[in-house]
């Protein structure tokens, strides 16, 4: 079977989570801007990334700021994730034009979203120009859950979650397990 060399990212089938982050400044109101790139970078310290655009309205915010809110948001709030993607905070308050609520973070300035389950505050450490985005890696600094999202054990579940990804240019559940951390190598009976 022959392979073809794909040269534009967006026909590339990355799936990447999709999540509203919030920024906020001394001099301007808080800002949601929906990210696509972004992911955990290393554990110890608990480290995150995320990549914007030169151009986008939070990208000045960010560097000004150098902290963030990472809001995990469920498939409730596609259409309102979507939405905060495609217009400007430079115009318009997306809390206000939304419905969202922001509530107060505990170490950053910018606020978490209250209809997102999970919420990382994180101060940005570094921001690499890597072409076309500037990365802002973080530091997770605090990490709010709900507790109707958590298991009887305290830990997060994906099937109450309900987080998506975002891939050839579509939003796409996160579907079905398929397997735990070391399953490949544990002991099975034969």
């Amino acid at each position: 079977m022959a392979k073809r060399i794909i040269k534009n990212l967006a026909r590339l089938p990355l799936s990447v989570p999709t999540v509203l982050v919030t920024v906020k400044t001394e001099d301007k109101d808080a800002n949601i801007i929906t990210i696509a790139w972004t992911g955990i970078l290393c554990s110890s310290p608990p480290t995150v990334y995320i990549g914007v655009h030169p151009i986008r309205y939070s990208h000045e915010m960010l560097k000004e700021s150098m902290e963030y809110v990472i809001n995990i948001p469920s498939d409730k709030l596609l259409k309102i994730t979507d939405y905060c993607g495609m217009v400007s905070g430079k115009a318009i308050n997306k809390f206000e034009k939304t419905g969202l609520t922001p509530m107060p973070a505990s170490l950053v300035k910018a606020p978490l979203i209250k209809e997102c389950a999970v919420n990382l505050e994180c101060k940005v450490k570094t921001i690499l120009n890597l072409g076309s985005h500037d990365v802002f890696i973080a530091e997770v600094v605090a990490v709010h859950y709900d507790e109707e999202v958590l298991n009887e054990n305290g830990s997060p579940d994906i099937d109450k979650l309900k987080p998506y990804n975002f891939c050839l240019g579509e939003y796409h559940s996160m579907g079905d397990k398929l397997g735990s951390i070391g399953y490949s190598v544990k002991a099975t009976k034969d």
